[in-house]
């Protein structure tokens, strides 16, 4: 086993990773400022975005449930992954080969971090299954595609391949590679029988579909069998696997993923030919869940790539197939609509065909005519409601009402519930009023899951993972749970203080000198001379302008394990101010403020001291503390005299 990867390897990897790229590839960031961007916490659910990225500290933090670190931290927590494998995946990035403190230059394949190997492998599994699709076993799987409109163009866009029907041939592959029989069954790339012959293929003449994360690795499969012969289900999936888990990925998601967050807008449809032919038609939105209905890890990520924090921009449309178990997945997608701030609508083709089978029919217009169609999905669960009676009697539309009416009151737009109540009306044929009145007494209907469940592990399941405080890393030692700092408080001197560390660590350069003279009690609040504490020790800030991008870093491993969640939060929280002249002011400002403050705290102790010694009769003593206090006066006037001419 080699040892630590040397703690220049990690600061460089640290360093040459942008950590605006890498957390843009799980969560849509916007402008939150000059040098800030934010999103929706990919940690914990949320409606608004509390989670922010300092690109130029490379440093994030999530006001909302306290997630923070830097890029190696994010790419540990959002990809459960030891301190070690992070450090390795993103030295992969950048092509950076690390070194190991027993000088070896890198770690056996064996050693090399067991999510890592899972990846290489799927890989080597993908570029295996694109070449079969041209050999001549897998005649059947490129008539399936010619027949279903996708060409060798579209097969490579979205690496179909063919699964060849032996028993071994892709394991046989992955040994040949490298691969053990361990890591190919655990990526559920092979199955095991009873008889104990050993791995066999889990795919076997089907054509296959990657499975990609919204990084654009490949984390899984889909196959479709292709002849009656095969006794399989239509199609197959990868199982649970430590990279695969079907209630959080979603087919296309790593093509549709820039689209969507242009144009907030995704289209969930059913099937991977349904997906295909919705990119090529020119609906770049499309995406589809692989073997399970659309829930709420899903929505969760589509939220963050979105950015669904406005009711008023985005849309989620859903087509289903016309038939009955399309309109139940459609009622199963209302049911969580509330989890979403984007407008909801469905789109079902005409005479039930998917976007697959209309493509083929109709040509691309058609595929996109099917989106524009789209119609509020509440609409489609009104109807269906009322479709459950028998509107010919008044039992019946009565049962109807008091069924359809906790849906209107449910419509988001709330400038909608009134036109949708009269429509509910003419539907019923009853008077408005009456059906306004049940509307307005039916009160919103519950959501599904009232309590939301969080997306991937649970926020503090495992730690910011800086790893050892020398930054060597043999890691995988996890955090107790961490706690939400608040962000800027409101008491007018603690704000002031919160905003000089602010500066203090995100631009310390523009930080006059002065700052490293204020003593160890400066700071009012006991977090902030904290974080003060961990300043010093990292050299103050002289040492933060030679440090450059990686100061906050320093004074974040120097802190205290409490203090780093409130160094995080420093370092990513938008400045209250834009521009270098700007920023330069307000530190200014602020120093002087806190100078000022420590001068006024130094004299409160000595006027308090001088006092205590006068009455106990001490009067030399008393003397000398009077004239130490009167020189701290004294020079605190100047103080503000220089302040006030300069």
């Amino acid at each position: 086993m080699a040892g630590r990867i040397r703690r220049e390897d990690v600061d460089l990897v640290r360093e040459r990773t942008r950590i605006d790229e890498v957390v843009g590839e799980h969560v849509t960031l916007k402008s939150a400022g000059v040098g800030s961007l934010k999103g929706l916490c990919p940690f914990h659910e949320e409606r608004s975005p509390s989670f922010h990225v300092r690109p130029g500290v490379g440093m994030y933090h999530c006001f909302g449930c306290g997630e923070g670190g830097d890029v190696i931290a994010f790419v540990q927590k959002v990809d459960a992954l030891t301190f070690v494998e992070a450090v390795e995946r993103l030295a992969a990035r950048i092509g950076h080969q690390l070194r190991y403190e027993d000088g070896a230059p890198g770690r056996p394949r064996q050693d090399v971090g067991r999510r890592q190997r899972l990846l290489e492998a799927h890989r080597t599994a993908a570029d295996f299954y694109a070449e079969q699709l041209f050999a001549p076993e897998a005649e059947e799987g490129r008539r399936f595609l010619v027949e279903r409109g996708f060409d060798r163009a579209a097969a490579a866009t979205f690496g179909v391949g063919y699964a060849p029907s032996g028993w071994d041939a892709l394991t046989k592959h992955l040994r040949g590679r490298g691969f053990t029989d361990e890591e190919i069954l655990t990526g559920g790339l092979a199955s095991t029988g009873s008889s104990g012959r050993g791995p066999y293929d889990r795919f076997r003449g089907r054509l296959v579909w990657p499975i990609r994360d919204t990084t654009g690795a490949t984390i899984g499969f889909g196959a479709r069998k292709l002849t009656e012969d095969d006794q399989g289900p239509k199609y197959l999936n990868t199982p649970e696997t430590p990279l695969y888990r079907k209630s959080q990925v979603l087919y296309g998601l790593d093509l549709a993923k820039r689209e969507v967050a242009r144009r907030r807008q995704v289209v969930v449809v059913e099937g991977y030919t349904d997906v295909m032919a919705c990119h090529l038609a020119g609906i770049g939105t499309a995406v589809a869940t692989c073997g399970t209905a659309f829930g709420s890890e899903h929505i969760a990520v589509v939220r963050r790539v979105m950015a669904d924090d406005d009711a008023r921009a985005g849309e989620v449309v859903f087509t289903f197939d016309g038939d009955e178990a399309g309109q139940k997945a459609a009622l199963r997608a209302f049911e969580e609509d509330q989890r979403f701030v984007a407008q909801t609508f469905i789109a079902v083709g005409p005479d039930g065909l998917d976007p697959c089978e209309l493509r083929q029919r109709q040509g691309d217009d058609a595929v996109r005519a099917l989106v524009t169609s789209r119609r509020p999905l509440f609409e489609f669960a009104i109807r269906s409601r009322l479709a459950q009676f028998d509107l010919g009697t008044a039992e019946g539309r009565v049962s109807a009402l008091r069924a359809a009416a906790p849906v209107v009151a449910g419509i988001k737009d709330r400038s909608l519930r009134p036109e949708y109540a009269r429509q509910l009306a003419g539907w019923l044929g009853m008077d408005v009023e009456t059906v306004l009145r049940a509307v307005a007494s039916s009160g919103r209907r519950p959501a599904s899951g009232s309590t939301p469940g969080r997306p991937g592990a649970a926020a503090g399941g495992r730690g910011h993972g800086t790893g050892p405080a020398s930054g060597a890393a043999d890691g995988g030692a996890r955090a107790p749970q961490r706690s939400a700092p608040q962000g800027p408080p409101r008491d007018p001197v603690l704000l002031a203080e919160w905003q000089l560390l602010q500066v203090v660590l995100q631009a310390p350069g523009a930080v006059p000198g002065e700052f490293d003279a204020l003593g160890a009690d400066a700071f009012a609040a006991p977090v902030h001379r904290a974080v003060h504490d961990a300043v010093r020790a990292a050299g103050g800030v002289a040492a933060g302008v030679a440090a450059g991008a990686g100061w906050a870093e320093t004074v974040h491993e120097t802190a205290a394990e409490a203090v780093r969640p409130l160094v995080e939060a420093l370092a990513v929280a938008p400045l209250p101010v834009d521009g270098a002249d700007a920023v330069g002011r307000l530190a200014v400002d602020l120093l002087r403020g806190a100078m000022d403050r420590d001068l006024l705290r130094r004299e409160a102790e000595l006027r308090g001291r001088a006092q205590r010694l006068e009455g106990a009769g001490d009067a030399e003593a008393a003397q000398r503390a009077y004239a130490e206090l009167f020189a701290l006066a004294a020079r605190r006037q100047q103080m503000r005299i220089d302040w006030h001419g300069a």
